[in-house]
């Protein structure tokens, strides 16, 4: 499945339904006087969060989008027919910009969330709206109301708790790969992933903790090097970062400064976010010329943050690393927990 995460569309809700003219002419009914009904209201577009997609692709080929208009209004009395609501689904995680302005219009993150980006035109009045003492017998109507049109900007941020990020080759694909039931495409060249990949890992506990292997970035990522601003858009989400480190390469600090580097021109706070540092391929490593025990302690001086080296291939290492990643994760929840109960006022 191709994997899209911006796409432009354009919505257009329904046109309310025009009012009509109508008099009562029944032989019976002497005082008939005007029964124009009213028109009815046109369909609003809105978009609805759904769980089971992971793409915007049904809309990158079809671009346009119209709820129906509303129905004109009929004798005696009878209100038009309203037109349907026009329902887009869209992925968990998706954001919704005014094309034209760049506002920001709503989050879709909780499944079944949905968001009203166009409303239906308003239907016009019948005649018989306009029966007065001084107008008996009134013969205008009023047309509906045209819908909104919009251009939109969707974005899509993946939703995971743990984003695994670092250079092109670093191994990100063969550990969510190791640890998951994911199976992107893994080679010995930089940038074999182009796109992020999602996977579940289980807890002991038996629950699914959502990791997303971001393609690699490179110097410059922040202002769109190597496509480097649209995949660190997916992290912005992320709870916990993994930074995977080469441990054969012959700049690591190098290497570890260049992604905390990038992180932090791009900004939105993900300098913040809590890291853990893996130095990856151990197997392949060198003793002779390269002390990992040095290097982890170096790294742990620089980051401040639990560093580990492990073997994604061999699967080295992994066990104690996902204990430190589930121990992390639970202090996160318990102080946003904790958050939640001091907000809370008491009455």
């Amino acid at each position: 499945m191709q994997f899209i995460d911006q796409v432009e569309i354009e919505v257009e809700s329904g046109k309310g339904g025009d009012g009509i003219v109508a008099f009562r002419r029944e032989k019976y009914v002497p005082a008939g006087g005007p029964s124009g009904g009213n028109g009815g209201r046109g369909g609003s577009v809105i978009l609805i969060a759904e769980e089971n997609l992971q793409t915007l692709l049904d809309f990158k080929y079809n671009h346009r989008f119209q709820a129906e208009n509303g129905s004109r209004g009929g004798p005696n009395n009878r209100t038009g027919a309203n037109g349907k609501d026009l329902i887009l689904e869209v992925p968990c995680g998706t954001v919704v910009y005014d094309a034209h302005t760049g506002e920001s219009l709503g989050d879709l993150i909780e499944p079944k969330q949905t968001l009203l980006v166009a409303h239906g035109g308003k239907g016009g009045l019948g005649n018989q709206h306009f029966l007065s003492n001084r107008n008996r017998a009134p013969e205008y109507a009023l047309p509906g109301l045209p819908g909104e049109l919009k251009l939109l900007r969707l974005e899509l941020k993946l939703l995971a708790e743990v984003g695994i990020i670092g250079l092109p080759n670093a191994g990100k694909s063969t550990l969510i790969s190791a640890l998951s039931a994911a199976r992107p495409k893994i080679a010995d060249y930089p940038f074999t992933t182009l796109v992020p990949n999602l996977g579940v890992v289980r807890k002991p506990t038996g629950d699914g903790t959502v990791f997303a292997d971001i393609p690699g970035l490179i110097e410059g990522a922040s202002q769109g090097v190597g496509l480097g601003h649209d995949f660190l858009r997916h992290i912005e989400r992320t709870r916990l970062l993994l930074h995977l480190i080469d441990a054969t390469s012959e700049n690591v600090i190098g290497d570890y400064n260049t992604i905390q580097q990038e992180l932090q021109a791009y900004g939105r706070g993900l300098t913040e976010r809590p890291q853990i540092l893996a130095l990856n391929k151990i197997d392949a490593v060198d003793r002779e010329t390269q002390d990992l025990e040095k290097l982890a302690v170096e790294l742990n001086h620089l980051s401040h943050a639990p560093v580990f080296t492990i073997s994604a291939v061999t699967g080295t290492g992994l066990e104690p690393m996902l204990q430190q990643i589930w121990s992390m994760l639970d202090q996160l929840n318990s102080s946003q927990t904790d958050e939640l109960l001091t907000n809370v006022s008491v009455e």
